[in-house]
């Protein structure tokens, strides 16, 4: 495949060239030879990868359904996500191992890759525990974090957790040896965030939401991820986050944001009524709550983050790069670049950031025109 005519993204700067790929990227430069799609000045992206997503489409990974697994890969594929991340919700063992078993024995015909897991629980904290069911909470414990990571075929990439819980720093020193760990639904303040991040933690979930604020004289989770020259997400359907805050913090973070979706089952479906880890929420104008108002995760996609970002003032290359390159080097995941020898994930952008082709493994996917 010789895709021309395109501004290709290389890094976080868009080039005037052509990409040529078959399962992996051959080439990119002024290459020979006929088009086989005309990018006619359109933009060539690294596929998105959306490491903390909960479901779609009426499914959730955390459901341990089979069948619905496959549906939720071709929603991804849709909306110009290529890799993402299974996030499961804080629930009882019983319930979380079905879904690893799922996850792991999941073989999409088609559509989004599943990089992994990232468990955003079960080991957060009750004050500030959102939209996570309160008696499903469980403190940090190393032997049912390796049980759920054995059922899921050592699938585990990132799992969230409060660092002020009981044995959490000790859980956090073993467990960053095998993924990510990420500090998030937490009370923690500065300095038991910065003893966090020095047990091996490297990552912050949804940034401002699930944490203590960000104050002059108590920076807490976030000002620690600053210090520690952490990665943080980011939930930017412009309801988590207000746009000012988006942009101070990508001014803050730079290549350490990461866009996510936190979206829930109730994505690319209607207002109404909907479950989520055992719960009932309400979805009313695109946005998913409690039945208490607390808000829950959203209903956009990974895509919709980009173009909201964009809109809100952050530069497209950086809004992308915040959208595939940072969060796969957060997960530590081989994906989300544009280069030689690299699967051939990438999405094709027109001028208005409509979506024109999505290639998984350099097969062109039947979503887009």
């Amino acid at each position: 495949m010789l895709i021309k005519n395109a501004k290709v993204l290389i890094g976080k700067a868009f080039l005037d060239a052509d990409i040529q790929f078959d399962r992996a990227i051959t080439a990119v430069g002024k290459l020979d030879g006929p088009a086989d799609l005309d990018a006619a000045g359109g933009y060539v992206i690294p596929g998105l990868v959306d490491i903390h997503t909960h479901g779609a489409m009426g499914e959730d990974f955390s459901d341990g359904k089979p069948a619905g697994l496959q549906p939720l890969a071709d929603y991804y594929a849709a909306h110009g996500i290529t890799s993402y991340l299974a996030t499961t919700m804080t629930l009882k063992e019983e319930t979380l191992t079905p879904a690893m078993h799922a996850i792991r024995d999941f073989k999409p015909a088609k559509g989004a890759k599943c990089a992994g897991v990232h468990l955003e629980g079960p080991f957060l904290c009750y004050a500030k525990r959102g939209a996570q069911a309160a008696e499903n909470l469980h403190k940090p414990d190393t032997a049912l974090f390796h049980r759920l990571n054995e059922t899921s075929g050592g699938q585990v990439k990132m799992v969230t957790v409060a660092c002020e819980e009981e044995n959490a720093l000790s859980f956090i020193r073993e467990v960053s040896q095998i993924c990510a760990v990420s500090l998030g639904h937490s009370t923690a303040d500065y300095d038991t965030a910065m003893a966090g991040f020095a047990a091996g933690a490297s990552h912050a979930t949804h940034l401002y939401n699930g944490m203590p604020s960000f104050l002059h004289r108590a920076p807490g989770i976030i000002g620690a991820a600053f210090d520690a020259e952490a990665s943080v997400e980011l939930i930017c359907d412009g309801l988590h986050i207000h746009p000012a805050v988006i942009r101070a913090t990508y001014q803050l973070f730079g290549d350490k944001l990461n866009l996510i979706s936190d979206s829930l089952r109730c994505a690319g479906m209607p207002d109404g009524d909907y479950e989520l880890g055992g719960q009932p929420i309400v979805v009313k104008n695109h946005k998913a709550t409690l039945l208490d108002g607390t808000l829950a995760g959203s209903s956009i996609s990974l895509l919709d983050a980009v173009r909201n970002v964009v809109r809100f003032g952050l530069p497209l290359a950086e809004a992308v790069y915040a959208a595939s390159t940072a969060p796969a080097l957060a997960a530590r995941l081989d994906a989300g670049v544009l280069q030689a020898g690299k699967a051939a994930d990438l999405l094709v952008l027109d001028k208005d950031l409509t979506l024109q082709a999505v290639f998984v493994d350099g097969k062109r996917q039947d979503c887009c025109p």
